[in-house]
């Protein structure tokens, strides 16, 4: 839509614009007009915020048009005279003045969004990454998935986000730079990072290539590196990381559908090895048709299993089964047909987020199942402890994988064409993609189109 803004005038031009009434301010892209003969052209330094923008913001007069760019001044014989790019200045210089030390913490300027505190809302970063050292590969941005986990960092409902905060985890790019002692990539491959940029490398966990584990793990954005320095995430132009921690994007797997393959993908396809339950002909419950559902069941089929989705929606079992290739469907809101898929799974993989009940998935493992969940409740849920020592059921959790193992996936994904479902954004739509994610409201997965959309300021508008 920002398309005509931008065209509608023969001058480029910048500034932050409310989409709808939520008010919410976003970096916009537009044009003006070139200067007619009564026409003065200025250079916007400072511009004021009166209580008239909220009003027209929030659109309680009824008479805003969207996109909207604050910023006017009064005069008696001219009416309203627009200086609405101005409102950008003020906003930007104070953003400078904030962003400073992560401009020159490092020696390479980098660019990405990012958000300032617990309302999640993103927008335009200027910070640095290191230089590339002997063991980095440094690559550009292509693509980076928008996982939950994404959601639940930045409005800091688990206690450990660190602002500003640049997202993005499931990150897919081209190399640009390698250093000297680095081995297993070069200039122009296609790579990828996931949840993981550091670990201690000499624990158990991270002997035995489950770095993901490590107690000293370092994630990829909002975590501290080794030198102190906050890690941001792929929601930027590029990233310089340890080449351990790099995967390879094999041949004939798409750059966007590899991305969500980094979180979603490892996270499902990794209990699936470990618990042993990837024999053909076994059968796996999937609960929760999402971002991770819907992976599970293209991994659990490309394995050879037989696979039945569990969900409480019953709009979803059309598209489990004629779509995504489901073996069968359960309502867990239909006491019957629970019933009638007692004992029959040998495992199930639990996807959902929300807190919900454990006990009537139990109870549809065959003795000796095994139950693991990937999502993680922020609140206490229920379990009974008869129905799993009469059935030597266990229930356990599973944590994305190692880098080896990423790797492997990656590669079993390319080979068996597992191909998530994605919808492509922009980067200027993050944070409308941030809502409709809350709401459920995406098949199944969002990736920003981070090489083609992330645009950086134009140099007029800080000269």
């Amino acid at each position: 839509m920002a398309v005509e803004y931008e065209v509608e005038h023969p001058r480029k031009a910048y500034g932050w614009a409310a989409r709808d009434a939520s008010g919410v301010l976003s970096p916009f892209f537009f044009s003006r007009r070139k200067t007619g003969v009564k026409d003065v052209t200025f250079k916007v330094l400072y511009c004021g915020i009166c209580h008239s923008d909220l009003h027209k913001l929030k659109n309680e007069w009824s008479d805003s048009i969207y996109p909207l760019v604050p910023g006017e001044k009064k005069n008696k014989n001219k009416g309203w005279v627009k200086v609405s790019k101005s409102f950008l200045i003020v906003l930007v210089y104070d953003l400078i003045e904030m962003a400073v030390e992560y401009e020159v913490e490092h020696p390479r300027k980098a660019y990405g969004w990012a958000a300032r505190d617990a309302s999640g809302v993103l927008s335009p970063f200027f910070f640095s990454r290191r230089k590339t050292g002997v063991k980095d590969v440094t690559f550009k941005v292509l693509y980076c998935g928008i996982c939950h986990s994404d959601l639940h960092k930045l409005k800091n409902e688990w206690s450990d986000s660190i602002y500003p905060l640049v997202p993005g985890r499931e990150i897919v790019g081209e190399v640009t730079e390698v250093g000297s002692k680095v081995e297993k990539f070069k200039v122009g491959d296609k790579v990828a990072v996931g949840c993981l940029v550091g670990s201690c490398s000499s624990c158990q966990n991270c002997v035995n290539n489950l770095e993901n584990y490590c107690q000293q793990g370092i994630p990829t954005y909002g975590g501290k590196y080794v030198d102190g320095s906050i890690t941001y995430g792929g929601f930027s132009d590029f990233m310089v990381a340890d080449e351990h921690f790099v995967v390879n994007i094999p041949n004939g797997l798409p750059l966007d559908a590899a991305a969500p393959l980094l979180c979603a993908g490892i996270t499902v396809y990794s209990p699936l090895r470990y618990f042993g339950i990837d024999k053909p002909g076994m059968h796996l419950g999937v609960v929760g048709l999402g971002g991770l559902g819907h992976l599970a069941v293209k991994f659990a089929k490309a394995l050879g299993l037989k696979v039945t989705v569990i969900s409480t929606s019953p709009n979803k079992k059309q598209e489990a089964i004629q779509h995504l290739g489901a073996d069968s469907f359960v309502l867990s809101t239909d006491q019957d047909q629970m019933k009638a898929a007692m004992c029959t799974l040998d495992g199930i993989i639990d996807t959902v987020y929300a807190v919900h009940p454990l006990m009537p998935l139990i109870d549809l493992l065959k003795s000796h199942g095994k139950l693991v969940t990937v999502g993680v409740p922020l609140k206490p849920v229920e379990l009974l402890l008869p129905s799993l020592v009469l059935g030597r059921r266990s229930v356990a959790g599973s944590y994305f994988g190692g880098i080896k193992e990423t790797q492997e996936m990656m590669d079993f994904a390319a080979e068996h064409n597992v191909r998530p479902e994605i919808e492509i954004i922009p980067m200027d739509y993050v944070n409308t993609a941030m809502e409709r994610l809350l709401k459920a409201d995406v098949k199944y997965r969002f990736v920003i189109d981070v090489g083609n959309t992330l645009k950086s300021y134009p140099s007029t508008t800080l000269e």
